[in-house]
Formats: C-alpha cells, structure tokens, sequence
C-alpha cells in the first residue's frame, strides 16, 4: 500500500479537499494523509462544499507535517506555491514529489453565492487533478 501525503499551508481547506477526494478514489490502493506546515482548523467552506459531493471531510483533523514524521512516502502533493516554498524538509527517498498551486477559496471575500461559487471552482479543479493522479498512477 502507498503512502500519500497531501500538504498545504494550513490544512484546512484545498489539502483537506485533496485528501477527501484521494482518499475516495484510491480503491484500497494507498493510505492517504494531509498536513500542513501550520495548522488552521478545518474550513467549514470546504467541508460543506465536499459534503455537497456526497464526501464527508467533517471528521478530518488539522495537522502539522511534523506529526508524520517517520512514515515513508511514496507521494509528496503540494497544492499551494507557499507549502512548496516553506515546507521544511521531509527525508524520503523514495517520495515522488507533485505540485499543483491551486486557487484559495478561503480568501474570497463576498456574498455567501460569491464565497460558494468560490469553493466549487476550487473543489472541481481538485477533483479533476485527485481523478488524473489516480488514473496516471494507480491504473
């Protein structure tokens, strides 16, 4: 089984919808982990935008890539330039490393229908990426 770890800045939202979206269409193939390099709780946004995809995201916990320390990755997803950019180093040899900077949908400021078309563009974008993941490197 492969490890995957999704990481973003806060892991509260995108690494959070990653992780929902990886963890729903693995197939039993991988055990799928998401992290921060800061903690921010979970978005309510994301997870009621997930939930509207029939995934329930409400349980996920924020966590510091610090609390994985140990775990040997075979996939290291940063979703945003500032994780990429101030991640500290995770040793993995064996970690093939992929980076998509998605849209923020937690910055939106707005109407609640600005703020919630917000988080399907991004939720969709992270759904098409999660899908060509799995079908590049699991089939």
């Amino acid at each position: 089984m492969k490890n995957i770890l999704v990481l973003c800045t806060g892991n509260s939202c995108r690494s959070q919808m990653a992780h929902g979206y990886l963890n729903a269409m693995q197939n039993g193939k991988a055990k799928i982990y998401s992290a921060g390099i800061e903690t921010h709780g979970l978005n309510p946004g994301a997870v009621s935008i997930m939930k509207e995809e029939g995934i329930d995201i409400s349980k996920h916990t924020s966590n510091n890539v610090d609390e994985y320390d140990g775990i040997p990755w075979d996939y290291i997803i940063t979703v945003c330039d500032h994780a990429r950019e101030n991640c500290p180093y995770i040793p993995s040899k064996m970690a093939k490393r992929i980076h998509h900077n998605f849209f923020d949908p937690s910055k939106v400021q707005g109407t609640e229908e600005e703020k919630h078309a917000a988080f399907l563009k991004a939720r969709n974008e992270i759904r098409d990426f999660c899908k060509g993941f799995i079908e590049k490197e699991f089939n």
